[in-house]
């Protein structure tokens, strides 16, 4: 078996030392349709970051309840925005599945408006996220109409598809809201939308799935937890409390260890793990940490 460790990171950072300049783009699930001002998700996940050390300095929504991918590229270009936003979420699509729209325009339309979204991250893909849709099947609204969920899974498959492609990260928060029928308080009043409830646990999801990082160097935080593979065994430091996950690449957690207590020498035994390529998460109670990937490879 061969053993290849690389310094490359795969998932979202946000570094808390520069202020949050948060554009978050969509529809009536950006907006917040029947919600409060400070309970739409993405105030709720600034207010998150907050917490975390993330001074916010701007959080922009260009949503509207009804918007289609069209509607959202013509705002857009009419807010004549500024490309420097070091975080830039895209969720868009529902009113397209909604109102009939095809999927093969849906495909285009996303397409261009997720390259948009990471010119006005700087062109910085780390910068960028997209959200998959609500499934409103599971609302009285929808009333779990099986159709609508056939057609929002179709509809999340293509901007996944995408998503990947230009290598992305894609939060499915879609098995969170078909969870609205069993449990009620996670619909908002007018029976359609999410309550702020649900909305809290799309941010909890979101941040989970974040890095938060100081100005230190990958290299140097490579040398703090000074990572190496050694006779089969993933070994690390844990200066503080930490966090481990060792994920598939296509994303499926498979193993953890969780509150790792300081150490020179955790060892993990890589014995049984198949060739391919393999995501390392070390974190700290406070979010903090890095993402690294490794190969295993037949020699």
């Amino acid at each position: 078996m061969g053993l290849l460790f690389t310094l490359a990171s795969f998932s979202q950072e946000i570094n808390r030392n520069e202020p949050l300049r948060f554009l978050a783009l969509g529809d009536s699930y950006t907006i917040g349709q029947s919600v409060p001002e400070s309970e739409r998700w993405p105030v709720q996940l600034a207010n998150l970051l907050q917490s975390h050390g993330i001074a916010t300095e701007e959080v922009r929504i260009i949503a509207q309840t009804g918007w289609r991918t069209d509607n959202l590229k013509n705002a857009i270009v009419n807010a004549n925005l500024q490309s420097d936003y070091n975080l830039v979420s895209l969720l868009i699509g529902v009113n397209n599945q909604y109102q009939g729209g095809s999927i093969s325009t849906y495909s285009t339309e996303f397409e261009e408006l997720l390259q948009t979204a990471i010119e006005l991250a700087g062109n910085n893909k780390s910068n960028v996220m997209v959200v998959s849709i609500p499934d409103y099947a599971y609302t009285p609204f929808g009333n779990g109409s099986a159709t609508i969920s056939r057609q929002i899974d179709q509809f999340n498959a293509v901007n996944k598809n995408i998503t990947d492609r230009y290598g992305v990260t894609y939060h499915n928060i879609t098995p969170i809201s078909r969870r609205g029928l069993a449990e009620p308080n996670l619909v908002a009043s007018d029976g359609l939308h999410p309550s702020s409830g649900q909305y809290a646990l799309w941010v909890n999801q979101i941040a989970a799935e974040l890095n938060i990082r100081d100005d230190t160097s990958l290299k140097e935080l490579h040398n703090l937890y000074n990572i190496c593979i050694s006779n089969n065994y993933l070994v690390f430091n844990s200066p503080t409390n930490l966090n481990m996950k060792i994920f598939e690449i296509s994303g499926k957690l498979i193993f953890y260890k969780n509150n790792l207590a300081p150490s020179m020498n955790h060892e993990i035994n890589l014995t049984g793990f198949r060739t391919g390529v393999y995501i390392l998460k070390l974190e700290t109670s406070n979010m903090a940490g890095i993402s690294q990937k490794f190969i295993i490879s037949e020699q």
